[in-house]
């Protein structure tokens, strides 16, 4: 096993591996079938854009005992090589009468027991990363070994974070808050709302960002209609609230923060919808424990905005962040999933001022056994202010 050019050392991968082995056991699977991006990077270590392409599908199987092994596309051999682990087979790929397939069967074949069980994660946040005929074919081959799903599995493992992803989240939101700080001067320069997104980008891509998979925001009057939209080339004008929201990647790992900027002095009703927002994340900060839900979370951030007297934002209030710009759990009145320690989340209250118009506030945190560690750099109480 080489220790890739990216990612972390071999001990933190062999950490992995044993966690996620542990709840295998546990489950009676004898093997993890895994195809995306994230479940591949989290086990070996390999990060590549080339997920961009649709092409060919990638395949690691975690068995119950011993190192994975990487079933992919030869295009992938030399980089996959390079990373974290125990055997490499590949195909010529792509390739419409086989792409993969009986390589895969083969390999599943030897490592799992004729009545045996392959864990694939088939749940919420999960996606199968292969054509659905091919998936038909690998288990009708592969019968009677039994597929079943390997959500909770992969989930629970993936969910607690070491220091080492804790110290990468780090970096990212630190070099995202360095862009953030461009902003003030990217608006005085551009004006318009698509090239302030494009300047944006720029600049986090300068502060080290090694790519920006996400920026989203808006622009109006007091606040704005959505946080998803595309920037529109329209100008920012006095009396707007500006909010840039970002998902920028550093070695694999993912902030996702925004920041909230007054075009020119804001109006009464959103300083005081801003005011409600700080001071709700304030109670998360010192109320959040491990042992209490999603739910809980959900719940004190709204009861905090109602008791200040605005009108909390349907939706999430936030989420888990790391290897995908946002993971389990998220902050509804529906997810019971419990908070443990070393989570890495997201606290996003929101508040609708009026109709079409509202604001919204996020810092990335670390669950501790004592509360929350902000990773983010604290937000200001009072909307910082942008001349034109």
């Amino acid at each position: 096993m080489a220790d890739g050019p990216t990612g972390f050392g071999a001990g933190e991968y062999r950490r992995r591996w044993s966690a996620l082995q542990a709840r295998m056991r546990a489950a009676g699977e004898d093997a993890l079938l895994l195809t995306g991006p994230a479940d591949v990077f989290y086990v070996t270590g390999f990060l590549t854009r080339f997920w961009e392409s649709p092409a060919r599908p990638w395949f690691i199987v975690l068995p119950a005992k011993g190192d994975p092994v990487a079933v992919i596309p030869e295009i992938g051999a030399h980089l996959m090589g390079q990373c974290h682990v125990g055997e490499v087979r590949t195909w010529p790929a792509p390739d419409p009468v086989d792409d993969g397939i009986g390589l895969l069967t083969e390999t599943l074949s030897a490592l799992v027991p004729e009545r045996g069980r392959i864990g694939v994660p088939m749940g919420l946040e999960t996606s199968l990363r292969m054509p659905l005929a091919d998936y038909r074919r690998l288990t009708a081959a592969l019968a009677p070994r039994a597929f079943t799903d390997a959500t909770d599995t992969v989930q629970r493992v993936r969910e607690i974070k070491s220091e080492l992803e804790v110290s990468a989240i780090r970096e990212t939101c630190t070099l995202a808050a360095r862009a953030f700080d461009a902003v003030p001067a990217l608006v005085a320069a551009e004006r318009k709302l698509d090239a302030i997104f494009r300047g944006f980008q720029g600049a986090l891509l300068d502060a080290g960002a090694d790519w920006v998979s996400y920026t989203a925001g808006g622009a109006g009057p007091g606040g704005y209609g959505d946080v998803i939209s595309p920037a529109l080339p329209v100008p920012v004008r006095r009396g707007d609230v500006l909010m840039l929201d970002t998902g920028a990647v550093k070695n694999g790992y993912f902030c996702d923060f925004d920041r909230n900027f007054s075009i020119g002095p804001p109006d009464d009703d959103t300083r005081r919808a801003q005011a409600a927002l700080y001071e709700a994340t304030e109670v998360a900060l010192n109320r959040l424990r491990p042992g209490m839900t999603a739910r809980d979370a959900q719940r004190l951030l709204t009861c905090a905005l109602s008791e200040r007297g605005a009108t909390p934002g349907g939706g999430r209030l936030g989420h888990g962040l790391g290897i995908t710009l946002t993971e389990w759990p998220s902050f509804t009145d529906r997810d019971n999933t419990e908070l443990r320690e070393n989570m890495v989340l997201t606290l996003e209250p929101s508040v609708e001022i009026a109709p079409g118009r509202i604001l919204v506030h996020e810092e990335d945190i670390v669950l501790r056994a004592d509360g929350p560690e902000l990773l983010t750099e604290r937000a200001p109480f009072e909307l910082p202010e942008i001349e034109i």
